[in-house]
């Protein structure tokens, strides 16, 4: 993906890619949060209610780490962009 975000985007390009990434973001972090609020809130009274609890605590870790995954994405794209517009005002190119 990140070929794609960063070779030839125009700033049209540039902005779909990022609005994307924030609205995977924004999806995570209501996921995450409607997680941290189960794991929080959950009383616990027999082991069936802890095993549930237990996969709300996996399913929050997990979508961490997504988040996490998608913000470094995010971030490379951006300074991808960066970098191709410093490279094009500056006149270099790769491999010169």
């Amino acid at each position: 993906m990140s070929d794609n975000a960063s070779a030839g985007a125009t700033g049209t390009d540039s902005e779909d890619v990022q609005h994307e990434y924030d609205q995977m973001l924004d999806t995570l972090d209501a996921a995450i949060e409607e997680a941290r609020r189960k794991v929080e809130s959950g009383r616990v009274y027999d082991a069936d209610n802890e095993k549930v609890r237990i996969k709300w605590i996996r399913a929050l870790s997990y979508a961490v780490n997504v988040r996490r995954q998608v913000q470094n994405d995010r971030d490379l794209a951006e300074l991808a962009e960066k970098v191709e517009r410093l490279e094009e005002e500056t006149g270099l190119t790769e491999g010169a």
